[in-house]
């Protein structure tokens, strides 16, 4: 021997001088000579001699392990100690208390929605110890609550401390392959503390005992090889064998220097703060019992010990302020976190039960709790001296396994159950299969070298006989034994132990009449028209869905626009379900209103956020909070977010929400308020500076671009009166020279829209690339552009049925078939919001029967035909005129020279030729001026020939002088 290992022990022999020597001999016989074989072997012994001989008693635990929780309801009877001391977040002990208010398994919680001291980018934090009825920390937290005079003293690092010890992690992504069931996912993404995590840190050791254990999990084995022989041990027997198992993993644990510092690390705090208590509280440390995990019960660090060294200096916490609460844990939750088999925490539950009808041991639980028993008569306290236990562990290690007979009866009624409930879900299961599954569980346990089956084995045996190889129902038969086994457990946390703000939202919504702590989906149904006082609830449902993830509050009927509210509604709600989600709005504020409030200044405040999210917060704001103060401050924070943006990735979101915000503030506000009156005029400076760029840009899609030409179209009466210059449009588009084909159509789409180029040219131009080969491949994305261009120009419709049309109808089928798919695509992509607008329009243009589709014409096509118009009928309008304004007639009568006066008004209206006529002398004169010498026409019949103008000049000399005057002045 070592004399290491002969100073560790205190004498050459010690308490377990004879398992060392056992073990010395061992290790010379397998490795042939001293070497790390004994060391570790030797030295797993002196750890096991060095925690037993401790004057404060450590009692070893394994997380959820009903063995260990069965050890320590025991042993908590027989000593009575005074203080426990507990591996546990220090910072937690607070909350302790309301476990009583619960039903479990619940997790205690430190959350952190704001750091300062950390990376940003790890916020926010979240740290859970997940507690369940099957666990000795319970049992420990139970006695001590309930039995007067007992201090209970959590003693590991604070929630602080494990983010300050971890810095060097990466916060990785969660798996998105497989998306965890909604019960395995009640812990979030939180850092998981537990009590004893007993697992092999060597892959080749875990590897090697699943292997010749014969199991699938390390849950299966540590089920089949720990629990089993030590649910019925004695204390002293229990705590030297955890002892044991806690210093073999550790001693082959790999060399993490990290993780190894941390767990040193974690036991120097530990220690350090039980010796400060005892220093301050003046206990003894034979009247205490500490808690903690087997891995950390087997512990060398100097300040290991009543006696230890105090070297260690405890770090400050940093300035994140931490709050604490409970939230609703389950078996599923604590298995995905910790790594857990499938259905094992659930099965570890079933073994509690057992092992308390078995052993006739009675449980701690905290009085008051929903299926608590009475409190249970106190036993006398046995004194017991922790250094004084005698060597059990050689004994133990020697004796041969305890073969376990055969229950029937309990395996008997597992395989009718298991029938039962596959019958249920659609399974073609019988008494045959219920048969098959009892031969075939016992056939397995005798594979693997078992006299009894164990959950597992009848697992295996139910998958292998019910389900072959269909799953006809939702859950398979691997889950339907979980269920069996005790099913999935889902905790809840009370109303009493709930943070203000998720009593107020309790409170607020009572009007509905709804159990809202109960899990599953419920139906409210909201006549505010009836009902007034439903509105308030209503209100608080619009908050829930904008807040809590996706199916807690989910519409069924009515909606909430701006401008707009339902007078009924129907909600599906799952607040229940979603409890966890609704405790951590209690961490951000005392209201929803508050909460709401921060959640949308963070958004809008965000080194990321964009125009577009800036407004979207204040849609919100408006909608769900009112008034104009937020909205205000957030809209006046976009116009300064949209100014630093230099592309247009945000453009057609900042364009939906501009148009709905403007629609909604002219419709119920006196006047626009300044800021979107100021956002429309920067966003037009803005967007004129950027289109010659993202026209030519190939980042910027044409989405993005008609978007932009959208915002300026449609602001732009606007923005003219509030003095902005149309001149700067016209500038930018004329500067814009796009080389893709859909810009180009947008672009062409503009200048129509300001009046560059006319509708006729755009046709000319569409049929221009038609008629071009080289260009009809290129000719859907010319329609994508076009169809885009509706969205700022939608007069354009009709154009754009033309352009198609024209298309199907001139195209060969040669080129027209293997177009039409990727049109369809092209159209479908890129322009599925436009595109209602362009089948209404196809829809007035063309015959609504297809009978008549035959004989009709295109009306572009019936435009280009010159069409032959019939003289109308016109009204005498001179006629009314010159009675009603004589004076005029009057001078002009006197220019020209006409002295007849007027006629009667009695006299017939002479009109036409009749007037040439009856007054031959004017157009005699007319003639004479204009060189016309041919004199009248003879009439057919009885009509003199036309003097020529020469004779009509010399007859009417006077009025031939009034016309040479009169062209002389004009």
């Amino acid at each position: 021997m070592s004399a290491d290992h002969a100073a560790t022990s205190g004498t050459p022999e010690g308490a377990f001088g004879a398992l060392r020597g056992q073990l010395q001999r061992a290790a010379t016989e397998f490795a042939g000579g001293p070497d790390a074989l004994e060391d570790i072997l030797l030295g797993m012994v002196d750890d096991v001699d060095r925690a037993v001989r401790e004057p404060l008693e450590i009692f070893p635990v394994c997380h959820h392990s009903p063995a260990s929780a069965l050890a320590m309801a025991r042993r908590l009877r027989e000593k009575q100690p005074k203080v426990v001391y507990l591996e546990l977040c220090e910072d937690m002990a607070p909350l302790l208390t309301e476990l009583r208010n619960c039903r479990l398994p619940v997790a205690v919680q430190a959350f952190a929605g704001k750091v300062d001291g950390f990376p940003a980018e790890w916020a926010p934090l979240s740290v859970v110890a997940p507690i369940t009825e099957a666990s000795a920390e319970y049992q420990a937290i139970a006695y001590a609550l309930d039995t007067p005079g007992v201090e209970l003293v959590l003693v590991d690092r604070s929630a602080d401390h494990v983010y300050q010890w971890d810095t060097s992690r990466a916060r990785q992504e969660p798996d998105t392959d497989e998306e965890a069931p909604e019960e395995a996912q009640l812990h979030g993404e939180a850092v998981g503390v537990e009590i004893g995590d007993l697992r092999p840190r060597f892959a080749e050791l875990e590897e090697h005992l699943l292997r010749h254990g014969r199991v699938r999990h390390w849950s299966e084995w540590w089920h089949q090889y720990v629990e089993v022989p030590l649910a019925g041990s004695d204390h002293d027997t229990y705590r030297q064998a955890m002892f044991l198992i806690g210093s073999l993993f550790r001693r082959l644990a790999p060399g993490d220097e990290g993780r190894v510092r941390v767990d040193e690390d974690r036991e120097r705090y530990m220690w350090t703060r039980m010796r400060e208590h005892l220093a301050e509280s003046g206990a003894e440390p034979a009247d205490c019992l500490y808690v903690c995990g087997a891995f950390h019960a087997a512990s060398r660090v100097a300040e290991f010990g009543v006696e230890g060294t105090d070297t260690f200096t405890i770090s400050p916490r940093t300035a994140t302020a931490w709050q604490y609460g409970l939230i609703p844990s389950s078996h599923a939750a604590i298995e995905a976190q910790f790594g857990l088999a499938a259905g094992s925490v659930s099965i570890a539950a079933t073994e509690w039960t057992k092992g308390l009808k078995r052993s006739r041991t009675r449980p701690y639980r905290l009085a008051g709790q929903k299926g608590a028993a009475k409190k249970a008569a106190s036993t006398k306290a046995v004194a017991s001296s922790p250094g004084a236990a005698p060597d059990r562990l050689t004994g133990f290690l020697q004796q041969a396994p305890a073969l376990d007979t055969l229950d029937e009866a309990e395996l008997l009624g597992w395989s009718v159950d298991i029938v039962r409930a596959a019958r249920r879900n659609g399974y073609l299961a019988s008494t045959a299969d219920a048969i098959a599954v009892f031969e075939t569980s016992i056939l397995l346990a005798g594979m693997r070298d078992r006299a009894k089956p164990t959950p597992y084995d009848f697992q295996d045996a139910a998958v292998t006989c019910i389900e072959k190889d269909a799953v006809p129902g939702r859950r398979d038969v691997r889950r339907l034994v979980e269920i069996m086994m005790g099913g999935d457990r889902i905790g809840q946390v009370g109303y009493d132990a709930l943070p203000p703000l998720a009593r107020d939202v309790h409170d607020r919504l009572a009007p509905l009449g709804l159990r809202l702590q109960q899990r599953g989906v419920q139906r409210a149904l909201l006549d505010i028209v009836s009902r007034p006082e439903l509105a308030a609830c209503s209100d608080v449902l619009w908050m829930l869905r904008r807040l809590l993830p996706h199916g807690a509050a989910r519409p069924i009927m009515g909606e909430r626009k701006l401008g707009e509210r339902s007078l009924q509604e129907s909600w599906d709600l799952a607040i229940g379900t979603h409890q966890r989600a609704l405790i951590e709005l209690g961490y951000e504020g005392v209201s929803l209103e508050q909460v709401l409030e921060q959640r949308l200044r963070r958004e809008a405040y965000a080194p990321q956020a964009t125009a577009a999210t800036v407004l979207a917060a204040v849609e919100d704001a408006t909608l769900h909070l009112g008034g104009k103060r937020l909205a205000d401050e957030l809209g006046t924070h976009a116009l300064k977010v949209l100014a630093t943006e230099r592309t247009v990735d945000g453009a057609p979101e900042v364009l939906r929400r501009v148009r709905r915000l403007l629609a909604y503030y002219r419709t119920h506000e006196p006047v626009l308020p300044q800021w979107i009156e100021s956002f429309a005029k920067t966003g037009y400076a803005h967007y004129c500076t950027l289109l010659p760029t993202a026209f030519v840009d190939e980042d910027a899609t044409v989405g993005q671009v008609a978007a932009m030409l959208g915002f300026l179209f449609g602001m732009e009466s606007l923005a003219l009166s509030l003095g902005c210059d149309r001149t700067q449009l016209e500038l930018a588009v004329a500067q814009s020279h796009p080389e893709d084909p859909a810009k180009t159509a947008l672009l062409w789409a503009a200048r129509v829209q300001l009046g560059t180029l006319s509708r006729a040219e755009l046709r000319a131009r569409c049929v221009e690339l038609l008629d071009n080969p080289l260009v009809v491949p290129a000719y859907p994305r010319y329609l994508s552009g076009f169809v885009h261009a509706l969205e700022p120009v939608p007069g354009l419709a009709d154009v754009v049925v033309e352009a198609v049309s024209n298309a199907f109808g001139r195209l060969p089928d040669t080129v027209l078939l293997p177009w039409l798919p990727l049109l369809i695509t092209t159209l479908r992509s890129q322009a599925g919001d436009l595109a209602p607008l362009l089948i209404r329009e196809a829809a007035r243009i063309f015959p609504a029967r297809l009978a008549a589709l035959d004989a009709w014409t295109p009306p572009w096509l019936a435009e280009a035909q010159p069409a032959v118009r019939r003289p109308e009928p016109r009204a005498r309008r001179g006629v009314a005129l010159l009675p009603a304004h004589p004076a005029t007639c009057d001078a002009l009568a006197e220019l020209l020279g006409c002295t007849d006066g007027w006629a009667a008004p009695e006299s017939p209206v002479v009109e036409g030729v009749a007037l040439l006529t009856a007054h031959p002398a004017t157009c005699d004169a007319v003639a004479g001026l204009l060189g016309c010498d041919d004199g009248w026409s003879e009439p057919v019949g009885t009509a003199p020939p036309a003097p020529p103008a020469s004779a009509l000049a010399e007859r009417h000399p006077a009025t031939a002088a009034a016309w040479e005057s009169l062209l002389a002045r004009t």
